[in-house]
């Protein structure tokens, strides 16, 4: 039986739907055992301290064991990064390290590297499952449990609240998987405490700048706003500098739930102007080259190998703050 499967494109003008057959559904490829690997790490933007630090711990985990790391940095577009991917097959990489900027436009690059023979792991990020598959197209998926995030955030911020919130929210980039997930985690908690209410919701990209922008256009519209919601640190401290710019006070005037653990949001922790940051742990080096080794070895991988996170609140966040990035 001939099998087909339709996946997207990337070209000049956008995204296309293709149609492939049986070759899209061929084997994982297979990675041989060797000392060293040369690994490809496409990464999807450099333009905060998630990123830097995400990067660093690639590139000092490449250091120690003597393997060398082919680093792209797609600056925020996804046909960049599909370009980057396709680089990395022509340089005839060991291994793709893919941290995908949104989840239907890099399915392109997931497919290419597969039929290339070069094995793909997702980094921090997924891509829609309904056109890849973990364990099928590429190796597995490291990362976080981006839905726990959400309900964890949602959990404390309803207990900071007594359960009686106007509720701002920053969302990530639209169409990437933290941004889909975090908000997924969040509603799923909240609507069974009806007093917690999404009053306006808006994406700041990730984004300081953006974030403050976007929070201050927000706020404008609904004064009435009791607490904040955000999908990442960066944006909460732009939300933050747009509160204080207009005489509000964080974490009196608005309770603030954000996600990450920046050092810039632990210090706001610990100054009581964010009342949770839950971690989302940037330091996917040692994980990610030591399941490269496994697989060269022929053991088997979970399809998701799971960063653990944890959760910062102003009684902890002393601890923390040393390790925060």
């Amino acid at each position: 039986m001939f099998t087909r499967r339709s996946l997207l494109s990337t070209t000049a003008g956008g995204i296309t739907l293709v149609t492939l057959g049986s070759q899209a559904l061929a084997a994982l490829p297979k990675l041989k055992q060797k000392d060293t690997y040369k690994v490809g790490f496409a990464q999807t933007e450099s333009n905060n301290p998630w990123r830097l630090a995400q990067t660093k711990s690639m590139r000092d985990e490449a250091a120690k064991r003597g393997w060398q790391l082919v680093y792209t940095d797609a600056a925020g577009s996804a046909a960049k990064q599909v370009a980057d991917v396709r680089s990395m097959i022509a340089q005839r990489v060991d291994v793709i390290l893919l941290a995908p900027r949104e989840e239907k436009p890099l399915i392109p690059a997931v497919m290419e590297a597969k039929r290339a023979g070069i094995p793909l792991f997702l980094i921090d990020r997924n891509v829609d499952a309904n056109l890849a598959k973990a364990g099928e197209d590429y190796v597995a998926f490291i990362g976080s449990d981006f839905v726990k995030e959400g309900q964890q955030a949602a959990e404390i911020l309803t207990k900071a609240m007594n359960g009686e919130a106007k509720i701002i929210e920053l969302q990530g980039t639209i169409g990437s998987s933290p941004a889909n997930d975090r908000m997924k985690g969040f509603a799923d908690y909240i609507k069974d405490h009806p007093g917690m209410q999404i009053i306006a919701s808006q994406s700041g990209d990730f984004a300081r700048d953006k974030g403050r922008q976007v929070f201050e256009t927000l706020y404008q519209a609904h004064p009435d706003a009791t607490a904040l919601y955000s999908h990442n640190d960066e944006m909460t401290m732009g939300a933050i500098a747009a509160m204080e710019a207009a005489g509000k006070v964080a974490g009196k005037d608005l309770i603030i739930a954000s996600i990450d653990g920046t050092k810039d949001a632990t210090q706001a922790l610990m100054d009581g102007k964010i009342e949770v940051v839950v971690e989302c742990n940037p330091n996917f080096g040692p994980k990610a080259f030591e399941s490269i080794e496994k697989y060269g070895k022929g053991e088997e991988i979970p399809t998701w190998v799971v960063n653990v996170d944890r959760v910062f609140t102003q009684e902890n966040a002393a601890e923390y703050l040393p390790e925060a990035y």
